[in-house]
């Protein structure tokens, strides 16, 4: 905080924090702990969960960030890096991993889920959409026993429609675009960016929680 304005410090300032709480786990633990909350207090529902969906979305990269940690999607007609993230299905962030916007979805997927797992052994079930088709499932059923389940469009579909399970998370990034930092990626580290989406989601949970405490 400012000396006497209250005013937030410059980012210059608050990067050695970011970093600090990024290493030592801080930040890992702060959101957890509000997820948990919001889980239990709020959606009435088990801490750990026992589903999860997974999806990607590709984001411009700003000049700080260097060409070895960048990409062009060629789908999105973006170049810059993609976050790849898992979430329950009241949409709260559960995994997040940062790569080069050129890195396709089932590709970025596999350490993704490999995370999920490791974090979330109860988790037995995860729903994707069509781009994560291809041997992706056999892969994650024989290796970390688990179903991913495809949510494909429906037939003739054209324009926007919501889907089963899929609404969940496109509401998770609809959340984290909110902040301004996550809107364009300006960091040089992909761990550092992935620490922004988590931000992101700590400021939505403790908001909702705030909320709900007075009411």
């Amino acid at each position: 905080m400012g000396r006497a304005t209250g005013r937030l410090s410059p980012p210059q300032a608050r990067l050695p924090l970011l970093k600090t709480w990024t290493a030592d786990g801080t930040l890992h633990r702060m959101h957890n702990s509000l997820r948990e909350q919001v889980r239990e207090q709020i959606e009435e529902r088990n801490r750990q969960p026992a589903a999860a969906l997974v999806d990607s979305q590709s984001v411009r990269a700003a000049e700080t960030v260097g060409r070895p940690s960048r990409g062009y999607d060629a789908g999105k007609k973006v170049n810059g890096r993609k976050r790849h993230i898992a979430v329950d299905t009241c949409g709260l962030l559960l995994a997040v991993l940062v790569t080069g916007g050129n890195v396709q979805d089932r590709d970025g997927a596999r350490p993704l889920l490999w995370a999920l797992h490791a974090c979330f052994p109860t988790i037995q079930l995860t729903w994707t959409d069509s781009g994560y088709a291809g041997k992706l499932a056999t892969w994650a059923a024989t290796h970390l026993t688990l179903t991913v389940q495809i949510v494909a469009k429906l037939a003739g579909q054209t324009t926007f429609v919501v889907l089963h399970r899929r609404w969940a998370v496109e509401r998770t990034f609809s959340w984290i675009n909110r902040c301004r930092r996550t809107i364009r990626d300006y960091e040089r580290l992909p761990g550092h960016h992935a620490a922004m989406v988590q931000w992101a989601m700590i400021i939505v949970m403790a908001r909702r929680l705030a909320r709900h405490q007075h009411t």
